[in-house]
C-alpha cells in the first residue's frame, strides 16, 4: 500500500524562501571568520570555498532531483543507485549530521537576544528548549504553514541586512579599497576553521529535496529556487564581510558579540537593534526549515523497514511525520550545550561523507541508466564529471586535515564525527540481525 500523501504542494516563492533557510538564511554564523581568515584572505575563502564546495553539490542535486523528485530526497537516490545498504548509511550520516546542525541554532537565537535582554542568559536552557518545541509544533501543521513563516522570516533578516550595507557604502568615508587576496599569514589550523566556517554556512542543498514529493512542478520549482537562493546567498555574503572588514570592527568583538556590534558601529543603536532582530528571525528560520527536511528522512526510511514502524506514523490530521519530528526535538534537546566551532566540525564531517555517497551515486546512475531522461543533466561526459567531483573531496580532505592538526580544539570533535560515522556500519549489524532473526521464525 502506497504511503499517504503529505499535504498540498508547495509553490515557488516559499520553496525558496525555505531553501535560503535551510542553507544560509543569511550572514549570521560567518563572525568569526574574520578572525580566522584576516583581512587579506577573507574574500578569498568566501569565493574560493562556495565555488569548489556548492557548485558541484548543486548541480549533483539538480541532475538527481530531476530524475527522482520524490519524498526522501537523497537517500532515495543513493538507494536506488548503490544499494539499501548504502542508503541507510546514507539517511543515517544526514539525521546524525542534522542533531548537530539543530543544536546549533537555538542557542544562537538567546544570544542574539542578550543584546535586548542582557541577563536573558541565565535562562538559556529553557529558552533553547522553548523554541525548539514551538518549532516541532509548527512543523506539526505541515509544509505550507512552514514555507509561509520563511517568507515572512525572510523579510525580517534581509531588510535589516540591507540597510547595514547602504548605511556602510553611503555614508561619507574615504574610498573602499579592498586589501590584496593573499593566504600569506595565516596558520593551516585557521585556514581548516575558515573554510568549514564557509562550508557550514554553505550546506544543505541536497536536504531540500527531501520533500519534493510535496512540491508543485518540483523539476522546474527547484532549479529556479536553488540557483536563486545560491545567488542570494553568495551576494550576502560578500557584502557583509566586505562591510565587516572595511569597519575595521576587532575581528575578537565581532566574533564574541556578532553582527549587531558592527552594526552599533556603523549606524548606532538602532541599526544594531534592527540587526539583532535578525540575527534571532534567520536562526528561528534556519532551525524550523532544516527540521522540516529532515523529519522526512526518517518517515521514508520506515517504509522500507530500516527503522522501526512508528516513524512511519503520521499525524491524522496534517499527514506530517510527528514522531519524528518529536524524536529530533528530543535529541536536539539535549544537544543544545555543545559549542559553535565543535558543532560546526561534527556537522560539515558528517554531512560531507553523505554526500560523497550522491556523488558517487550520481556517477554510478550516468553508467548503468546512461539514457534515462533527465530535464536537468550536467553538461560534461563521464570522465570529466569525475574530476569536477574531486573539488569539493579536496575543500573536505582540505578542511578535515586542519582541525584535526589543530591546537584550538578541533581534533577532538573531530575524531569524534569518525566515530559518528562509524555508528551506521552498527546500525546496518544490527538490521541485518533482526532481518536474521525474523526469518529464523518463519
Amino acid at each position: 500500500m502506497p504511503a499517504p500523501s503529505l499535504n498540498k504542494k508547495m509553490r515557488l516563492l516559499p520553496l525558496i524562501a525555505v531553501i535560503f533557510f535551510t542553507v544560509s538564511g543569511g550572514p549570521y554564523g560567518l563572525e568569526p571568520l574574520l578572525k580566522y581568515a584576516g583581512g587579506h584572505g577573507i574574500l578569498l575563502v568566501l569565493l574560493i570555498t562556495p565555488i569548489l564546495w556548492d557548485i558541484p553539490a548543486i548541480f549533483t542535486v539538480l541532475e538527481l532531483n530531476s530524475m527522482m523528485p520524490v519524498e526522501g530526497g537523497y537517500y532515495r537516490w543513493v538507494k536506488h543507485a548503490l544499494g539499501t545498504r548504502w542508503g541507510f548509511f546514507e539517511g543515517w550520516w544526514t539525521w546524525l549530521y542534522t542533531f548537530c546542525d539543530l543544536a546549533i541554532y537555538p542557542v544562537y537565537i538567546v544570544t542574539y537576544a542578550t543584546f535586548f535582554f542582557p541577563g536573558i542568559g541565565a535562562y538559556k536552557i529553557e529558552l533553547c528548549l522553548f523554541i525548539i518545541w514551538t518549532s516541532a509544533a509548527l512543523n506539526f501543521f505541515g509544509i505550507n504553514p512552514v514555507g509561509r513563516i520563511s517568507i515572512l522570516l525572510g523579510i525580517v533578516v534581509l531588510i535589516p541586512l540591507i540597510l547595514l550595507i547602504g548605511h556602510f557604502f553611503y555614508q561619507d568615508h574615504a574610498p573602499i579599497v579592498l586589501p590584496s587576496p593573499s593566504l600569506k599569514g595565516i596558520t593551516f589550523p585557521s585556514l581548516g576553521m575558515a573554510m568549514y566556517i564557509v562550508m557550514w554556512n554553505c550546506l544543505g542543498w541536497d536536504n531540500v529535496t527531501t520533500y519534493a514529493g510535496e512540491v508543485e512542478k518540483p523539476v522546474r520549482s527547484y532549479m529556479i529556487s536553488i540557483f536563486t537562493a545560491f545567488a542570494m546567498v553568495v551576494v550576502i555574503y560578500l557584502l557583509i564581510m566586505i562591510t565587516a572588514q572595511q569597519s575595521h570592527i576587532d575581528p575578537n568583538m565581532l566574533e564574541q558579540e556578532g553582527f549587531p556590534a558592527l552594526g552599533v558601529l556603523i549606524g548606532g543603536k538602532w541599526l544594531g537593534t534592527l540587526i539583532a532582530i535578525g540575527g534571532m528571525a534567520s536562526y528561528l528560520g534556519i532551525y524550523t526549515s532544516v527540521l522540516l527536511s529532515v523529519s522526512r528522512v526518517p518517515k521514508v526510511m520506515a517504509d522500507d523497514k530500516l527503522l522501526p514502524r512508528w516513524f512511519d506514523k503520521l499525524h491524522p490530521k496534517y499527514q506530517t511525520p510527528y514522531i519524528s519530528i518529536l524524536t529530533c526535538s528530543l535529541v536536539v534537546s539535549g544537544m543544545v550545550l555543545w559549542k559553535f566551532e565543535e558543532l560546526i566540525v561534527i556537522d560539515v564531517i558528517v554531512y560531507g561523507a553523505g554526500l560523497f555517497l550522491e556523488y558517487i551515486a550520481l556517477i554510478r546512475l550516468r553508467v548503468i541508466e546512461p539514457d534515462r531522461h533527465r530535464p536537468f543533466r550536467i553538461r560534461l561526459p563521464l570522465a570529466a564529471l569525475c574530476v569536477l567531483l574531486i573539488l569539493p573531496a579536496s575543500v573536505y580532505v582540505i578542511a578535515l586535515s586542519g582541525a584535526l592538526s589543530s591546537g584550538e580544539g578541533g581534533a577532538k570533535p573531530a575524531f569524534f564525527a569518525i566515530g559518528l560515522l562509524a555508528t551506521a556500519q552498527i546500525g546496518w549489524w544490527l538490521i541485518r540481525w533482526k532481518v536474521k532473526k525474523q526469518a529464523s521464525k518463519l
